[in-house]
């Protein structure tokens, strides 16, 4: 079953069961799943691979709101980015830990070749791609940089 297949039915099931905070969340993934498919090229289907992306995206955006909210004391706009991103999360893989993280990265350092912070600029894609959907890219560059000195 397609993520795009599993959110439409998971839709459904919100709205029997009467779940305004998943059925608002569910609502928000199917209309950028619903996006994304109508655009040209997609024929009307999105991949898992790119719905991941896109709920990652999601993620990232509530997490940033999330963050405003708290800084400017907005509790309630707060609560509601914070049930829309536990749902959100649901749906997206498990993230790496920070340990698994710095491992992966020490060996990514060491197939780079990369001796120093002056290689930080040609290891990070690397990373990325390595972590892509596994970790955050802050948590990424945070970690790149302790191991590069």
């Amino acid at each position: 079953m397609l993520l795009q297949e599993k959110i439409n039915a998971d839709v459904i099931a919100a709205m029997k069961s009467k779940d305004e905070v998943g059925l608002r969340a569910l609502r928000g993934l199917k209309s950028a799943l619903l996006l994304a498919a109508s655009e040209p090229g997609a024929n009307g289907v999105v991949s898992d691979e790119q719905a991941l992306k896109i709920f990652q995206k999601l993620a990232k955006q509530r997490k940033e709101s999330l963050e405003i909210y708290i800084q400017n004391k907005r509790e309630d706009l707060a609560k509601v980015e914070q049930e829309e991103l536990a749902i959100i999360e649901k749906y997206l893989p498990q993230q790496m830990s920070e340990q698994e993280i710095m491992q992966t990265l020490e060996s990514v350092i060491a197939s780079a070749g990369a001796t120093g912070a002056s290689d930080f600029g040609k290891v990070m894609p690397m990373a990325m791609k390595a972590l892509a959907g596994k970790a955050d890219g802050k948590v990424i560059s945070a970690v790149l940089k302790q191991l590069l000195g």
